[in-house]
């Protein structure tokens, strides 16, 4: 991977760190409202992956998307801006930080419900098998969605079609408050996939590197016709599972161990010893991504809300004689 690659991860990175971190602001101040899920910590997840798809491959995420749906090219006022309930948000306003979507770029959501994405990802992935298109689709998980039935009902007819399908399990160790030991038998999960007869493998979800090599891999094999793989991502989310949640399960020993191999820290350690990022670089990196934050925070700001005439719009349809 050249230095340009690299520099472009730990950018990606970079702005995802800063905009979930000005989205606690906001949320604590009131300005974004209903549930926050951040990905702080798992940024090199969202780097690698999304760095190692081609503009018409599907992504299908979960409602930890922020970190995708920035890696994957929309814009931060868009994303401000459905948090704000904005019309210009990328989902018109109405579906919030969960509900991120923007088919113009072949990002299917952001999903409230675990696991609802995952037959979706199928569906996209059959339709781009039947006719004939060079594409291959991205299924972003969390290790809860392990557990649904929704997730082995997919995986098996994606190994059954030999669908281009790659399954990415972000394991973060923990479905909302339950530590993954506690509710599976088995731990290793991309063990548990290859069962279905899917190639299956692990890769270290704090580095970036290793995750979009990891996504290339499996995207190649995909596309080739070899049938879905999956990849278990091992990582971890550094904040609480919502701005909801107390986050009183687990020990404070634990998250400083995960803490010490920061993502976005350890990719400028790298890129620091390899002569590739000085101080003043990074000062200038981080200067650039406080504006573009500031800026698309106010142009957010300022989109209009949706008239109250509109509240029934896409959910009631009038009927031939107007009623």
């Amino acid at each position: 991977m050249t230095g340009a690659e690299r520099r472009a991860l730990f950018t990606t990175m970079l702005r995802v760190r800063r905009f979930e971190e000005r989205c606690v602001e906001l949320y604590s101040a009131g300005t974004i409202h209903g549930f926050l899920h951040l990905c702080i910590g798992e940024e090199a997840v969202a780097a690698g992956v999304l760095a190692a798809l081609g503009p018409e491959d599907g992504v299908v995420s979960t409602y930890r998307e922020h970190g995708h749906a920035l890696a994957r090219g929309i814009p931060m006022e868009s994303l401000f801006a459905e948090m704000f309930g904005r019309t210009t948000g990328c989902s018109g306003g109405r579906g919030g930080s969960m509900h991120l979507f923007d088919a113009s770029r072949r990002f299917y959501g952001g999903n409230a419900i675990v696991a609802g994405g995952i037959p979706v990802a199928v569906g996209l992935a059959l339709a781009d098998r039947l006719r004939g298109r060079d594409r291959v689709t991205a299924c972003l998980f969390g290790d809860g969605a392990f557990a649904e039935g929704e997730f082995h009902e997919s995986i098996n007819l994606a190994a059954l079609w030999r669908l281009p399908l790659v399954f990415l399990c972000e394991n973060n160790r923990y479905a909302m408050g339950t530590a993954l030991a506690r509710s599976h038998a088995e731990t290793d999960l991309a063990l548990r996939a290859g069962s279905y007869g899917v190639r299956s493998w692990a890769a270290d979800g704090m580095d970036a590197v290793a995750v979009q090599e990891a996504t290339e891999l499996a995207a190649d094999t995909a596309r080739a016709g070899a049938g879905p793989c999956f990849l278990e991502l091992r990582t971890y989310r550094f904040r609480a599972h919502s701005m909801y949640d107390a986050d009183r399960y687990r020990d404070r020993t634990e998250l400083e161990a995960w803490r010490a191999r920061d993502p976005v820290e350890l990719a400028a350690a790298a890129l620091a010893a390899d002569g590739l990022l000085d101080d003043a670089g990074r000062k200038e990196l981080e200067e650039a991504v406080g504006r573009e934050i500031d800026d698309a925070v106010r142009a957010a700001g300022a989109a209009p809300l949706e008239p109250v005439e509109d509240l029934t719009r896409f959910v009631t349809t009038a009927t031939e004689d107007g009623s």
